[in-house]
């Protein structure tokens, strides 16, 4: 059995732990409730946005306008998986590494892989990789903004139109709620709305443009998937935050519990420590009574 002083050790020892866990929950759930007013507002916006794309552009298949819904034979793929910079949130980076492996070992073995990882999690483990990286943007959740995700989804997208890239898969965490987030392996580029919301809307809306519906198709497909893109960090950077907090809370919890288990070993010794002493005591009385 441990002694008295080890096992007060760890007591403090976890003590010092549960405070840290506290804290980095109560961190954690003031950053999710920003970053989740955020997404909130974005999706409305978003899906708003995609919906009279995919209605306008409908009619304009096949035309230059629609040069991102260009499908062409898949023989080089940007994947870009989205982490965080720090750890601690439980399963949240390892299962968007899990989902970008074994994206790439059973949809593209065939394929040129380049990886441009966001996040420093996803940065340090490609990095190490055999694949070609693209690291400028890797730092982005340094600074989360509409203009550095728009940097980087403008990269994806001159790679695409310049014949670089055939296709650009985006695997990141979608927020689901403060316990939940569900990986996504969503494809980027080229653009699928288009064909398939032909096809099943039922209720095309007969929209007025001004000047032209060619003109207004040209400014909003890009426009369309740099907040596709952007919405995707967001989504990200709140299922961080709602990974951590539940990490956090999971460890204060466990803590808890070795706590007590603690404290009931330093009873017990203590305890125990008594009782030998008491008995040395009495040893030692009987001894001098039997010597007189």
């Amino acid at each position: 059995m441990a002694n008295l002083k080890e096992v007060k050790e760890r007591i403090n020892s976890v003590v010092s732990t549960q405070q840290i866990t506290k804290a980095m929950k109560m961190v954690a759930a003031a950053k999710l409730r920003r970053a989740q007013d955020k997404i909130i507002q974005m999706r409305p916006y978003s899906q708003k946005l995609t919906a009279i794309l995919n209605n306008v552009s409908s009619e304009n298949e096949g035309s230059e306008d629609l040069i991102y819904a260009d499908k062409r034979e898949i023989n080089n793929v940007l994947i870009v998986p989205i982490t965080s910079d720090k750890g601690l949130c439980g399963a949240f980076n390892s299962n968007i590494i899990k989902a970008t492996m074994a994206s790439i070992n059973t949809e593209y073995t065939d394929q040129h892989i380049t990886v441009m990882p966001l996040g420093k999690k996803a940065y340090d483990v490609f990095r190490k990789k055999d694949f070609p990286s693209v690291t400028e943007f890797y730092d982005i959740f340094s600074d989360v903004s509409f203009d550095r995700a728009r940097a980087a989804a403008e990269f994806a997208m001159n790679g695409f139109t310049n014949g670089k890239f055939d296709k650009v898969i985006l695997v990141y965490n979608e927020f689901k709620n403060v316990a939940t987030q569900i990986v996504r392996n969503e494809q980027f580029l080229p653009m699928e709305g288009a064909a398939e919301e032909k096809d099943t809307n039922a209720t095309n809306i007969d929209y007025i443009m001004e000047p032209s519906r060619e003109y207004i198709v040209k400014e909003l497909v890009p426009k369309s998937l740099k907040i596709q893109f952007y919405k995707a960090i967001l989504e990200s950077n709140a299922s961080e935050h709602g990974a951590r907090m539940t990490a956090m809370d999971k460890a204060t919890d466990n803590a808890g519990e070795l706590l007590k288990d603690l404290r009931l070993m330093y009873n017990r010794t203590r305890q125990a420590a008594i009782t030998n002493e008491i008995l040395e005591i009495v040893a030692g009385a009987e001894a001098l009574e039997s010597s007189n």
